[in-house]
């Protein structure tokens, strides 16, 4: 039999949850390395250890497969901290692999990690010599289960040793929530008495896998649909609305606005999906289904703690007769048709850069139609739901949005990268300043991707906060950023590029993509900041409503 290390043990298990692992070497973990690469463990090195994490979240958000990220201790971990923060306050299962102090205790330079990693809402799981399988066992469970981020820390005196021999168990089966508290009776009642019925779906209905239920179900009750962005065409079809939220048009707002039942499958309604709280009428009624175990809103009447696919599939075989509403449907056919879709974007504007808009038009007619797209946070954050096409909810992978950070872009590109499959170009949206944050890790996305084109919105500034507070009269001069040269850097680093002040420009992407896509096409996109996106009006025209409550 042979000898493992702790590091190989720890190796070994994770090898029976996933393939990929993200990371930069250092003396805290290159045991583990070692192992990993022996195990046939597929290692994608990054250059900042804040992209360790960043991609194996987006390596999970686009497969569904759990990956490892890995760093060394102390300043690695540290690094680290930002997108594993991400990871946990958006419920994704990520693994961060990280060296730590001697079992024997700490040394001067080392910091409580534990605690540290506690803050954030991530836990623990420091390996022993006797136990090394177990506790990773353990920590991967547990990452899955409660959908979260967890620290596999492997103690520095250890890293090397020998561990003793362990006899695992199986992993655990996914557990199941069912219909707990008996309430789908009454949503079916709710749901076929309804003439003017709404379904909207949210991530946690595309992660239990409910889209053809809820289609069906739509279908059967004359539903209109929609999706929050991480749900995005999930129930495209008949009578679908598309995003609800900022990113949505007013007029599917307005008719979302009018249901009378709206079924919230696996969407825990966020401000901005609810428009802050613009979105559903005051006499709605809004039903939710998820797997939390009580009510994610104050908005929801009625409340079932379930999987949304089981859920879904029970409320079908309960429904008799025909579709309540089908006029609804109709109705809304002609408003949609009728009414103005998003704003196309202007040929001309006061400084002479790119809109947005219009630059975003064209990029959908140009861009591969088998895409998978990975957003950064900022001001342009909502360009991608709105103009361009998404084939899958797992096509779109928003990343920074639940911790509101920037800078997690091009890390999690190098993850996307690897998780793309069936031939699908990679699509990088991001802002200049958060692009230059990431800056080391656009080496890691050329060496992992084998199609990706990067669309850089550079107006040279930070475009959020010029709108926030430079509007209000407060000095623009730390909100601005010297004119970078993306172009320059990108093909200095082995990838294709062009600068963009015009839509013909795009020609060299086109050309690009013809030859065949292959590699990496930076697309260093000049746009102005005179253009606010509608879904920062919606915030900066709620908060200025809060403030007025507040002082009346």
């Amino acid at each position: 039999m042979t000898t493992l290390t702790v590091s190989g043990r720890v190796a070994q298990v994770l090898s029976s949850y996933l393939s990929d692992v993200f990371g930069v070497m250092g003396n805290g973990n290159v045991y583990f390395l070692d192992a990993a690469e022996k195990l046939g463990l597929r290692f994608s090195p990054v250059r900042h250890e804040g992209a360790a994490i960043a991609a194996a979240d987006a390596y999970y958000r686009t497969s569904g497969r759990l990956a490892a990220g890995t760093t060394t201790y102390g300043p690695g971990f540290t690094n680290a901290l930002t997108a594993l923060a991400e990871s946990v306050q958006a419920q994704i299962p990520v693994v961060l692999v990280t060296g730590d102090a001697p079992s024997s205790g700490a040394r001067p330079q080392d910091v409580d990690q534990a605690a540290i990693a506690a803050g954030l809402g991530a836990a623990t799981f420091t390996v022993t010599r006797d136990a090394a399988g177990a506790i990773t066992r353990q920590a991967v469970e547990y990452a899955l289960t409660k959908r979260t981020a967890v620290v596999i820390a492997i103690p520095y005196d250890l890293a090397a040793l020998e561990t003793a021999d362990e006899e695992l168990p199986e992993p655990l089966a996914a557990a199941v929530i069912d219909d707990v508290d008996g309430g789908l009776g009454q949503v079916a009642r709710l749901l076929a008495g309804a003439k003017r019925p709404l379904i909207l779906a949210g991530r946690g209905a595309h992660l239990a896998g409910a889209g053809p239920e809820l289609r069906e179900l739509a279908d059967r009750l004359g539903a209109l649909t929609a999706g929050t962005a991480l749900a995005l065409n999930l129930l495209k079809g008949e009578g679908y609305l598309g995003v609800a939220g900022g990113f949505g048009t007013d007029t599917a707002a307005g008719l979302m606005g009018e249901a009378d039942v709206v079924l919230v499958a696996g969407a825990s309604l966020s401000p901005f999906t609810m428009r802050f709280g613009h979105l559903l009428g005051p006499d709605s009624t809004v039903i939710q289904i998820d797997a939390a175990l009580q009510p994610t809103h104050p908005r929801v009447d009625t409340f079932v703690s379930a999987d949304v696919k089981s859920a879904a599939g029970h409320i079908l075989r309960m429904l008799d007769g025909g579709p309540s509403g089908e006029g609804w449907r109709a109705e809304a056919r002609t408003r949609v048709a009728e009414g103005p879709a998003h704003h196309p974007g202007s040929d001309e504007t006061p400084d002479g850069r790119l809109d947005p808009r219009s630059l975003a038009t064209a990029l959908d007619a140009v861009l591969p139609e088998r895409r998978t797209v990975v957003q950064d946070g900022g001001h342009f954050v909502g360009w991608a739901p709105m103009y361009w096409h998404i084939p899958r909810p797992q096509d779109l992978v928003m990343v920074g949005t639940a911790y509101q950070a920037i800078g997690l872009g091009l890390a999690s590109a190098v993850g996307a990268a690897r998780a793309v499959e069936d031939g699908r170009t990679l699509v990088l949206a991001s802002g200049d300043g958060g692009f230059l944050m990431g800056l080391s890790d656009l080496e890691s996305l050329i060496g992992a991707a084998s199609s990706a084109v990067v669309v850089i919105y550079n107006d040279a500034a930070y475009g959020a906060e010029i709108h926030q507070y430079g509007s209000q009269g407060l000095t623009e001069k730390p909100m601005l950023i010297p004119e970078v040269d993306f172009s320059g850097i990108a093909r200095a680093l082995g990838a294709e590029s062009a600068i963009i002040r015009s839509l013909a420009d795009l020609a060299a992407l086109t050309d690009w993509i013809d030859a065949g896509a292959t590699g990496t096409f930076v697309a260093d996109c000049r746009i102005t900041s005179s253009v606010r996106a509608p879904w920062l009006s919606e915030w900066m025209q709620a908060k200025q409503e809060a403030k007025a409550a507040v002082a009346g």
